[in-house]
């Protein structure tokens, strides 16, 4: 089996900013306001930490098309930076390195952070490069209290907003991870199925099992139906997951037989 082709040179060369052309126009950064202070206190603080991706302009030596980095490079430029790390690319596309972009969720920041301070990062830096409040960043660091790992390691990839973790910690751990399962299956991960979940969770999965549940708009008599309705789905989904295998396997070996 041939090996894909990388797309960029695996060295990174020093180019002067005046040098790079960018290949579009970014009208107005502020309007992506919180990405690019996120970005311009994470350059300020720790430096560049993704390098700028070029193409060489043909005719023009030491002159480069900017293939990706348009934010990078306004920020480098407010920030008085002269020349900046990139990587050469092999083409001059931009497609590929936009639609491969890998958002960082929720979990995944935590285990980072945590990591970080670990490491002896103070966490008023951490809060510094990446533009958010010292309470944001030890809100993050306790994101997964309370959540067991089985039920983070299915979501730890997952845009689950933090909002809708906290969620989670009302149920208790066995009850974690059969949200969690309903979650990936669905592949949805919002507050609002996260909250309907919870909300049909039998009092006894329940971390306090005396509080009464509430919920704007429904009456008690329509909380206990849902209830009843969740807990149907519950096991109409696990006798669909028992019997998936075999359901599987069957129409592997009928195909087989048709052959």
């Amino acid at each position: 089996m041939s090996q894909a082709p990388i797309g960029f040179e695996m060295r990174k060369i020093r180019v002067r900013l005046d040098h790079i052309l960018p290949v579009r126009q970014v009208k107005d950064p502020q309007s992506r306001v919180e990405r690019y202070k996120t970005i311009l206190a994470s350059i300020k603080e720790v430096g560049l930490v993704e390098p700028l991706m070029v193409y060489p302009q043909q005719g023009q030596p030491d002159t480069y098309l900017l293939v990706d980095g348009h934010l990078r490079l306004l920020a480098l430029k407010e920030l008085g930076e002269t020349a900046a790390d990139c990587l050469v690319a092999h083409d001059d596309e931009c497609f590929t390195y936009n639609a491969r972009i890998s958002r960082v969720s929720p979990i995944q920041e935590h285990r980072m952070i945590k990591k970080a301070i670990q490491n002896g990062v103070e966490p008023e830096r951490i809060a510094a490069a990446l533009n958010k409040p010292i309470r944001a960043v030890r809100a993050c660091m306790k994101l997964l209290d309370g959540i067991i790992e089985e039920a983070a390691e299915l979501l730890k990839d997952k845009a689950m907003s933090p909002k809708a973790l906290y969620l989670l910690k009302r149920v208790t751990g066995v009850r974690q991870i059969e949200i969690a399962e309903f979650l990936v299956s669905a592949n949805n991960f919002t507050v609002g199925y996260v909250e309907a979940l919870i909300m049909g969770t039998p009092k006894d999965q329940l971390v306090t099992p005396e509080k009464p549940k509430k919920k704007k708009g429904l009456s008690r008599e329509e909380i206990a139906r849902l209830e009843q309705e969740m807990e149907m789905i519950g096991r109409d989904f696990r006798a669909v997951e028992q019997s998936y295998g075999d359901n599987v396997l069957n129409l592997t070996l009928i195909a087989f037989d048709r052959l």
